[in-house]
This record gives structure tokens, sequence and C-alpha cells, in this order.
């Protein structure tokens, strides 16, 4: 009897770290310029070739200017899966009289 308690217990501390630990995982977004204004405009968009989505329902995330090492730097488009009841929100440049700021694309509940 006294094997079975401690196995049980056991067992349950293992599922309990394992329950943790999976909710420590952490996917950083994207992307995201974090800081202040920036003086110079960010180019034109670049033109992207939009290929097959990998699987029904996907959406496209088109790519955008980011701010990085004291230049703007394109981050490509990719293909992101579904987030039903939610619409992408793309990036995009805002010029406000400090400068430019990036306002980061996201999942906007409809």
């Amino acid at each position: 009897m006294r094997k079975i308690a401690v196995c049980v217990r056991n067992l349950a501390v293992v599922v309990g770290l394992c329950a943790a630990l999976s909710a420590c995982v952490v996917y950083p977004a994207r992307g995201y310029y974090v800081g202040g204004p920036v003086a110079v405009a960010p180019p034109p968009p670049r033109a992207e070739v939009i290929g097959v989505a990998p699987s029904p329902g996907y959406v496209w995330i088109g790519g955008y200017w980011g701010w990085e090492g004291g230049q703007h730097v394109w981050h490509g488009g990719h293909w992101d899966p579904p987030h039903p009841g939610y619409r992408w929100e793309p990036h995009h440049w805002v010029h406000q009289r400090d400068g430019w700021h990036l306002s980061g694309g996201r999942w906007v509940r409809r």
C-alpha cells in the first residue's frame, strides 16, 4: 500500500510540473518595434510574392518596414493560422510631431 501511495504522489508531482512548465512556453511576437520616434520616414512597402496558403483558412500577414540598428529593415510577410473571431490589423507607420511611430500589427476582435 505504501508503494502505491508513493507512486501516486510522484505521478501527481510529475503531472503538476508538466502542466506548470507547459504554461511557461512563450512565443514572442515577430518583429514588433518598441521604442521612441524615428526621424526617417519608412520606404514604400515592397511587393511580395504570396504563395499558396499552407492550409485552408490561413491568413497572409504582409511584410513591413521595422526599425533596427538605426535603419529601416524589411520583415517579409508570412502565413498565419486562423484566429476565429479576429481580423488582422497590419503594421503601419504613423507620423506625429516628434517623428515616425510604428504601430505593430495585431489580431483584433471582430
